[in-house]
């Protein structure tokens, strides 16, 4: 009876600690990744409103070339910039063409992040409903064993 209540006890540890808290600690680096998209297109949009406000069509800037590498750069017209539109790909926009292209990928980042944030919750429940049945598994079987030494005392 003890080897089968540790194999049962075993199987459910296992299933924890290599099915859902892998799952958990996936689902929360991609909500991370999400959050992260988040922050750059507000980024974005701030930059973008900063420039209409300030009737901004010219500026001086300095260029990440990677690795913490600036290179100071001359955008002789920012009425027009390049957003990066994921894949790789990059399109040109109006500053208005990028704000509503900038909402719309708000929206659905927002329930994309909405969508994690379920599916971290469920799964951080499913941990918590393995632990608990753990815990009354070892309970019953320790109920037995105190109901077995009593009846033969």
């Amino acid at each position: 009876m003890d080897n089968y209540r540790h194999e049962k006890v075993q199987k459910f540890e296992e299933f924890v600690d290599r099915r859902l808290k892998p799952d958990l600690v996936r689902a929360i680096a991609e909500r991370d990744k999400v959050f992260e998209q988040q922050k750059n297109f507000s980024d974005l949009r701030k930059n973008i409103e900063t420039l209409e406000k300030n009737s901004v069509t010219s500026l001086r800037t300095q260029v990440n070339l990677g690795s913490e590498v600036y290179m100071q750069a001359d955008v002789p017209d920012t009425r027009r910039i390049f957003v990066d539109i994921g894949l790789g790909f990059h399109a040109e926009f109006t500053w208005s063409e990028a704000l509503n292209y900038i909402s719309l990928r708000e929206e659905k980042i927002s329930r994309q992040i909405e969508e994690y944030t379920r599916l971290i919750a469920s799964i951080k429940t499913q941990i918590k409903l393995v632990c608990s049945f753990i815990m009354r598994i070892l309970a019953f079987f320790f109920l037995c064993h105190l109901l077995k030494k009593h009846s033969t005392a």
